[in-house]
């Protein structure tokens, strides 16, 4: 009886004397929620703790960056070299080496480079991070774009008539202002709305004597001659009940147009179907 009690007494002590070790040495892993300390009586006892809360940095290509370069109207290069292309808006080409030097072109890009060359600009990423010529897609602004006073540089573009608006799913978050932006430049005949025809994208075509300034073309009313561009480049139009008229679909993101008349469509560059 007598070594039966020691036995089992003798295991207690072995138990409690594993719990205290494995206590004494207890270390939290950096991740750990929980530290250790030992009150005043030396006895280990285990509290919470707070950990830091981890922080995202800010990507390189989101936030105040100093503009080197203004390429064109639509497109700067920052301290670093990283080219940045406008989203939601177009202006005339000028730097482009398949294109001529579209109208209103040079002063869309002077027109940039008073707002922006030299200075600090804050980029503001929708959901595409770059186009494909590796260009950053970003809304521009001078200043924190939080602050009510600070210039949206896409918007101010637009709004004076030196770009245009130009929807490119999904980067649409901004679009419907650059529209209602545009509206208002075409009413007020501002910048390119009184010295270029064009039909919706391109091409922008000087005015010369004796022309009018077009404008919204949309395929109403009697706008429905159809300005299509075929796989060789060639610009074709089409009238209703020409041949190839009920088939031939117009996709205006590619440079196509709808006109309003054929003296319209001659001037931008479009020649009459053969089958019409």
């Amino acid at each position: 009886m007598i070594t039966t009690k020691l036995l089992a007494g003798g295991l207690l002590l072995l138990g409690i004397g594993i719990i205290i070790g494995s206590l004494t040495n207890y270390r939290p892993s950096p991740t750990s929620s929980s530290v250790v300390s030992t009150n005043l009586n030396g006895t280990p006892t285990i509290q919470p703790s707070i950990l830091p809360t981890r922080t995202e940095t800010s990507s390189p290509a989101v936030g105040s960056f100093l503009v080197t370069r203004v390429i064109d109207g639509d497109t700067i290069e920052l301290e670093g070299g990283e080219k940045v292309r406008y989203i939601g808006i177009d202006t005339p080409e000028t730097v482009d080496p398949r294109k001529p030097v579209q109208c209103f072109g040079l002063e869309a890009s002077q027109k940039n480079k008073e707002l922006v060359a030299g200075k600090r600009v804050w980029l503001v990423k929708d959901i595409t991070d770059r186009d494909r010529y590796g260009r950053l897609l970003r809304y521009v602004y001078l200043g924190d774009p939080e602050d009510p006073n600070s210039m949206f540089v896409n918007l101010e573009l637009v709004k004076e008539g030196f770009a245009h608006s130009y929807s490119y799913p999904p980067d649409i978050a901004r679009q419907q202002e650059f529209v209602t932006a545009e509206s208002s430049a075409r009413s007020g005949q501002k910048g390119l709305w009184s010295k270029c025809l064009e039909g919706n994208i391109t091409p922008f075509i000087s005015i010369q004597p004796g022309d009018t300034v077009l404008g919204d073309v949309a395929p109403t009313g009697s706008c429905v001659i159809k300005g299509n561009i075929g796989s060789t480049g060639e610009k074709i139009y089409h009238l209703p009940g020409c041949g190839s008229y009920e088939k031939t679909s117009i996709d205006e993101t590619h440079g196509e147009h709808w006109f309003c008349s054929e003296d319209e469509a001659i001037k931008a560059g479009w020649r009459k179907a053969k089958n019409c």
